[in-house]
């Protein structure tokens, strides 16, 4: 059997936000049964059928890069960081549902990766507000995945919702909300599912099929 063709998505989000048990449902359809702090980065791949059910469908690895969670702001943090940002075909960004603050750290996770090679600029906030026009012109594709979905009691659940729509919003990008500790939220078939599904066919053709918004051979 031939090698599969391969794209590497980052997983970025604050420490705590359940990233490595996302990743453990992704890649294994299964619960993570205790999940430890990410130390570096570590890498498991999901299989992926691009176009699933179509002629043009084919299988590629999903390399999903669970990269550590410390926020600081230290330059040498964020330079330790950076050598796991090369060359990155998608980015999911993860938050915390019950943690406000995960959620607005989205866009300095954001920023720090597609803007690896530009210097720390230090605070990206100022008076709690974001430049937005930074994400204007971004060209890797964004998820965004709120966790923890089952601990919002039923009465905030549309005020919290409400909310991270516009997170994913100023992203450009599909939101997922799920417990990763239930991968119904995943089935075959569902909403999420169609969601991720396109989510990595977009990261392929970005990677194989794409370049400056025309159409390129990809060779088997």
């Amino acid at each position: 059997m031939a090698a599969l063709d391969r794209v590497k998505v980052l997983v970025l989000g604050d420490s705590g936000v359940g990233k490595s048990s996302l990743v453990h449902l992704l890649c294994h359809n299964q619960v993570l049964g205790n999940p430890s702090w990410t130390v570096g980065c570590s890498v498991d791949v999901r299989i992926h059928d691009y176009k699933e059910g179509t002629p043009e469908e084919k299988t590629y690895y999903i390399e999903l890069w669970d990269v550590g969670g410390s926020v600081g702001s230290a330059s040498s943090v964020k330079s330790t960081r950076a050598v796991f940002y090369n060359l990155l075909n998608g980015i999911i960004l993860v938050h915390d549902l019950t943690n406000k603050k995960s959620s607005q750290n989205l866009y300095r996770w954001s920023l720090e990766a597609l803007n690896r090679d530009v210097a720390p600029t230090g605070v990206l906030v100022t008076n709690g507000d974001y430049d937005r026009e930074q994400f204007a012109d971004n060209q890797i594709p964004l998820l965004v995945i709120g966790t923890k979905l089952d601990q919002i009691p039923e009465t905030k659940r549309n005020e919290v919702l409400t909310r991270t729509a516009f997170l994913a919003e100023d992203f450009n990008a599909e939101e997922i909300n799920l417990d990763c500790t239930n991968p119904r939220y995943l089935a075959a078939g569902s909403s999420n599912a169609v969601k991720l599904s396109r989510f990595f066919d977009k990261v392929i053709e970005k990677r194989y099929f794409l370049r400056d918004g025309n159409q390129v051979c990809h060779f088997s």
